[in-house]
């Protein structure tokens, strides 16, 4: 539908460099539109020092008149010009003072460089205390639990600890026994190029199961676990979190650590020396099938592991397993129970399990590292 445009401008220069704009008829949207070029240039180019519109014959007004003359307006204040309007309608002008916007309010400038470095600092320190209380408090609580299952078996629901272990320990078993056996089979391979330049092919048995009782098969096995069944358990206690099954325990008095983390934990240190016994067999595997592709015996593959590797090796490598078993699912349980509400809450959660899992078992790989060169073992 067209739009009536029935207004008119007349513009007369006053004394002081003043300029008198004379509106008539409706100012409404097909006026305005006509007009607004116009009366800006023209405000533009003669620069007054004050406007004045005559609105005595202003018949009507709408959105788009009003903002013509408030357009008009805040040029003059823009260059510190006076603005005024006489002889408008008592009902128009209340409604120019309903929709007047006002002057120009600056936005308020926010913090410094040096404020918001200062804030952004206390934020993290008060974020690492709060989350270093919170974890030494789930870690204390941890082993007066594990106290009182001592004491007292009955306390730990062995069903469930059972069930986690067959998922975390049975149903891992395919992927251990494929890693296991690919890294043997990997090692054995670069460790055979170097050998070979020194005619010493046999001693790829040594190095290769060195490693694994020492190192690999611990962290690999370790490393699976945490990013199979750590993030499963952040996500199950995450999920209960969410679904506010968490504060339902609570409110009936059940004690979710208890009842939810500690048949976690007792399950993954159980099964965790299992699956890495596993790995071990699987890569000692990997690497005698490249040692027989050498044209070694089998024999003397078995005769040269026996005399690489003692039992303090293999037990220096179990050992370790049962503080990464601890530390995968007290982490995984630890994220899930500190869940947010929001809707990518649960997948935060998993991610942060596995990230922490995996390094938390690198630095106690590496205390167990500075520990058993002081102890020779």
């Amino acid at each position: 539908m067209a739009r009536s445009d029935t207004a008119s401008l007349d513009w007369e220069p006053l004394e002081a460099g003043a300029l008198r704009l004379a509106f008539r008829g409706t100012l409404n949207a097909g006026s305005a539109e006509r007009l607004w070029p116009e009366v800006m240039r023209k405000v533009a180019e003669s620069r007054p020092s004050a406007v004045e519109i005559d609105a005595q014959g202003v018949e009507g007004l709408d959105a788009a008149g009003m903002a013509l003359l408030f357009g008009v307006k805040a040029a003059q204040e823009g260059r510190d010009g006076d603005f005024r309007i006489r002889g408008l309608r008592d009902d128009l002008g209340d409604l120019m003072e309903l929709f007047d916007p006002g002057p120009p309010v600056a936005p308020e400038r926010g913090p410094g460089l040096l404020v918001r470095s200062v804030n952004r600092l206390g934020q993290a320190a008060h974020e690492f205390v709060t989350g270093f209380h919170s974890q030494v408090g789930f870690l204390g609580e941890i082993f007066v639990r594990l106290l009182g299952v001592l004491v007292r078996p009955s306390r730990l629901r062995w069903a469930d600890t059972f069930l986690i272990a067959e998922k975390a320990g049975a149903n891992a078993v395919g992927i251990v026994g494929l890693m296991g056996f690919l890294i043997g089979l990997i090692l054995a391979f670069q460790s055979a190029v170097a050998m070979q330049k020194f005619g010493a092919e046999i001693y790829v048995a040594d190095l290769v199961v060195i490693s694994l009782f020492r190192e690999l098969g611990p962290l690999i096995t370790a490393f699976i676990l945490a990013s199979r069944s750590g993030s499963a358990f952040a996500a199950e206690l995450g999920t209960m979190k969410v679904n506010e099954e968490v504060d339902a325990l609570i409110t009936m008095g059940v004690d979710p650590v208890r009842f939810l983390a500690l048949p976690r934990i007792v399950a993954a240190v159980a099964v965790m020396p299992l699956l890495t016994l596993f790995n071990m067999l699987s890569g000692l595997i990997g690497c005698g099938l490249v040692m027989r592709s050498f044209g070694f015996p089998v024999a003397t593959y078995v005769n040269a592991i026996q005399q690489a590797a003692t039992l303090g090796d293999l037990f220096g490598g179990l050992v370790k397993t049962f503080v990464f078993g601890a530390l995968i699912a007290g982490i995984g349980c630890l994220r899930g129970l500190q869940t947010g509400n929001s809707p990518s809450a649960v997948g935060d959660s998993a991610t942060r399990a596995v990230v922490s899992g995996i390094v938390g078992i690198v630095l106690a790989d590496g205390v167990f590292a500075v520990v058993y060169y002081y102890l020779g073992i």
